[in-house]
């Protein structure tokens, strides 16, 4: 499934999509930013509640497909241009990180 596909579901809200044809290989949840440095997979959706600055360069160092902003988080829209810039995917969702998640494993 593309970061396309999973944005046009009902579910999912475009936030940044500068490379919306990336494919997404798997999961991954955490809010701890040097975690998910370390152990987010390339071409994963990473979930997270996080909103600062800093995902754009995570997302950009792990080589997510895209970050998914779960529980209605929202952005500054300086972070969604900086994601832009970095190439990197942002969708939100008002569902919960584990109800996202089950989703997700369901589409893949």
């Amino acid at each position: 499934m593309t970061v396309n596909e999973l944005s046009s579901r009902e579910e999912f809200s475009a936030v940044s999509m500068p490379e919306g044809e990336r494919e997404i290989s798997g999961v991954y949840i955490g809010d701890l930013l040097s975690w998910v440095m370390g152990r987010a997979k390339a071409d994963n959706a990473w979930i997270t509640i996080m909103s600062n600055i800093n995902i754009a360069a995570v997302a950009s160092l792990a080589d997510t497909a895209c970050i998914i902003l779960a529980e209605g988080v929202t952005l500054e829209p300086e972070v969604a241009e900086t994601a832009g810039a970095k190439g990197v995917n942002i969708l939100s969702t008002e569902m919960p990180a584990y109800e996202t998640a089950v989703l997700l494993s369901k589409l893949l």
